[in-house]
């Protein structure tokens, strides 16, 4: 039988808890809630979202975040537009295409994590094709919603291709890389830390492949960015301010300890086979993150000339009118102080 409880003890305890309501209400309050939505399933370029809820990132920003995997790039800005979700990671490029499309829903770019766009054409090294010059009369592989075919107008613009006399084979997802194994066609596009990893997994090892990376050959877009709407970035500016300060710590400790997010990435999906996780975030890290523009100047140090660039070449690939200017899509104004986006030099 449990002992009964004396008065004054009862009377004691029940105003400690009067007490501490207030106080437990207002950590709360100060705690605000964000839906963020994530690009593609848990994988090693969007686990710097994983290490910050489990290394307690958000909870030492005063912020609640709830994670959702996702579908795809090009979804997001619907979620977002549509309430679904309140920021947002994903490929820009789509981003942008939506912004143009869709003006009245506000999205807002509020901070650029991969310096550089991984989007790119991979061939057979010991092919014909040693510049994307030699694209010409050729076929290449891809899904007709793949960013790299999207945006290949743009490309083979700056890259003196002539479009015209490039090929494109429409595959499912799961065929593009299995064509060029079969020589079924003459290369893919997509991204970089997609379709090499998945050539080298049929077969095809990095030495075996060319990739003609975009961004090497004069079409300079940026990368995967946080996203959100410019009604929410107007009602929730602290919130978004937090949430952000510990993505970007996030961001830096993926990258100052890449084995313990691989961890965190395995604990949050168990199907996470590490070893090519680890390869792509390797890759992702080294190709679309540690620029040099980003070593210099931190993380999402954009530059107005640039993104007006890359904007014009995504209305230009999508025939779309030219109505979207920088200062509308992309803000600072949500950023974390300089010192908080800083990256190591060089080794």
């Amino acid at each position: 039988m449990t002992a009964p409880v004396p008065r004054r003890a009862a009377a004691l305890a029940l105003t400690a808890a009067a007490l501490a309501a207030p106080r437990l209400a207002r950590a709360q309050a100060a705690a605000p809630r964000v839906r963020l939505q994530l690009d593609w399933a848990f994988q090693s370029p969007n686990a710097f979202a994983l290490v910050a809820r489990e290394r307690g990132f958000f909870r030492e920003a005063g912020v609640e975040v709830a994670i959702e995997r996702g579908t795809g790039s090009g979804r997001v800005p619907v979620q977002l537009a549509s309430g679904a979700a309140d920021l947002g990671f994903a490929d820009i490029n789509p981003a942008i295409r939506f912004a143009v499309e869709n003006p009245d829903r506000g999205l807002l770019c509020v901070a650029v994590l991969l310096d550089r766009s991984p989007l790119c054409a991979i061939v057979r090294a010991d092919g014909p094709v040693r510049a994307p010059k030699d694209l010409e009369g050729r076929t290449l592989a891809a899904p007709e919603f793949d960013a790299g075919r999207q945006l290949f107008p743009a490309f083979a613009r700056v890259a003196g291709i002539d479009k015209g006399k490039v090929n494109f084979l429409s595959v499912s997802p799961e065929l593009r890389e299995p064509m060029l194994v079969q020589r079924r066609a003459d290369g893919v596009t997509g991204f970089v830390t997609t379709s090499a990893l998945a050539l080298k997994g049929l077969g095809l090892q990095p030495d075996a492949q060319r990739v003609l990376l975009y961004a090497d050959h004069g079409l300079d877009l940026y990368g995967s960015a946080l996203l959100t709407t410019r009604d929410y970035a107007r009602a929730n500016p602290d919130a978004l301010k937090r949430a952000l300060a510990a993505l970007f710590r996030g961001v830096q400790s993926q990258l100052a300890d890449p084995a313990g997010a691989m961890a965190i990435l395995r604990r949050a999906e168990p199907l996470t086979d590490v070893a090519l996780e680890t390869e792509r975030h390797a890759l992702n890290a080294a190709t679309c993150i540690l620029t040099p523009g980003a070593r210099r100047n931190g993380l999402s140090a954009v530059e107005p000339e640039r993104l007006g660039r890359g904007i014009a070449a995504v209305e230009e690939a999508f025939g779309l009118p030219s109505r979207l200017k920088p200062e509308a899509f992309y803000t600072p104004d949500h950023l974390p102080p300089a010192e908080a986006r800083a990256l190591p030099p060089p080794a």
